[in-house]
């Protein structure tokens, strides 16, 4: 039996957008054509299941040749093999080094080592993503964390340079690399209600204002390591609470600003001072890398659950931490204006982002 077929030669590469996402997202040719089929792409072009399924191992095959390139996006638009115009060649290195949100935030905090990698089967079992693009994203996050880590200049802008990225997934590349230097606790039970974008966004305060990079965006590693000159500083935050005139006078200060304010207000005067030394002695102890990467769970439990007990809400927090900040101001011996702004700027913001999630727990 003859069969009849209409050829169309041409010199650009034609690429379905949908059956790369099904080889990145690690489905086999099979699967891929029975989920083709399935969506009626059989009946909207007319073509045979054999067709369908030659036309699937076919950009496959393509999309295996270009996995190298992706590899270093800056070689696609260089090459000559494949004839990609510019916008596709955007979409397909965005795609490639997309993530799984459920994927990364089993691994976020981890060492990218060959160790971590071992346990992606079952990273792959309890997210539901396939063990070939658990993979694939392990060692996107390994690609980038190596290329980046010995450049000087902003981190996001390294990334983004690199490997072609749109600006929102530079920074989420950077918030892994961050996360992965610094091997910051994620896994916890306590911190389970916190998303990849919620950690992401308190990297963002912590590389914006505790980085070398913060003050100077030249300098080694500038925005993976934090400014070890701003955490021996920190420990003069300690007078704070060592200090018990000083301490009573910051309770008075900011008791008399919240008086009348909210209904918590008994609760906020009648723990200042356990709240404030929870917090004070966690800046105090971040020259000890153990209490660095603790820093999460060391807000949730000096801070936020201690206000949770006390219905405190996302508003009384917000109100707390600011006359908190503020009223430090006011006190004529306390000479670290300086450090407390650029200390408390970050708990504040990732304090609040932390504890507007956390209601329902």
């Amino acid at each position: 039996m003859s069969v009849e077929l209409d050829v169309f030669v041409g010199n650009t590469t034609i690429m379905d957008e949908e059956v790369y996402q099904f080889w990145l997202d690690g489905y086999t040719v099979n699967d891929a054509v029975k989920v083709r089929m399935e969506g009626g792409v059989l009946e909207e072009c007319e073509a045979s299941a054999e067709v369908l399924r030659s036309d699937t191992m076919d950009q496959y095959r393509t999309f295996q040749m270009c996995e190298r390139l992706l590899h270093s996006p800056a070689k696609l638009a260089n090459q000559l093999l494949f004839q990609i115009p510019p916008h596709r060649q955007a979409m397909l290195i965005e795609r490639y080094y997309t993530f799984d949100g459920v994927f990364v935030r089993e691994v976020l905090g981890k060492k990218l080592s060959k160790g971590t990698k071992k346990d992606l089967d079952d990273v792959s079992a309890k997210t539901g993503v396939t063990l070939k693009s658990c993979r694939r994203q392990f060692d996107n996050f390994k690609r980038v964390f190596k290329v980046v880590e010995e450049l000087k200049g902003p981190l996001v802008e390294n990334i983004r340079q690199h490997f072609l990225l749109s600006d929102k997934l530079a920074r989420d590349y950077a918030a892994i690399v961050f996360f992965a230097n610094n091997r910051f606790e994620t896994g916890k039970k306590k911190l389970h209600y916190l998303t990849f974008q919620d950690f992401a966004f308190c990297a963002g305060q912590l590389i914006s204002n505790w980085t070398v990079g913060a003050l100077d965006n030249m300098v080694e590693d500038m925005d993976v390591d934090l400014e070890k000159e701003f955490l021996q500083d920190l420990k003069e935050l300690k007078i704070l609470i060592t200090d018990k005139d000083l301490l009573d006078q910051h309770k008075s200060l900011v008791c008399t600003a919240l008086r009348g304010k909210t209904k918590a207000f008994n609760e906020m005067e009648a723990n200042f001072k356990n709240l404030s030394r929870g917090l004070v002695n966690i800046a105090a102890k971040l020259t000890n890398t153990k209490d660095v990467r603790d820093f999460f769970i060391d807000l949730v439990e000096k801070f936020i659950e201690p206000c949770r007990s006390d219905k405190w809400t996302a508003g009384d927090m917000r109100l707390y931490l600011t006359h908190y900040t503020n009223s430090a101001h006011i006190l004529d011996t306390f000479k670290h204006q300086v450090v407390w702004d650029r200390y408390m700027g970050v708990i504040k913001s990732c304090i609040l982002k932390m504890c507007t999630l956390c209601r329902g727990q």
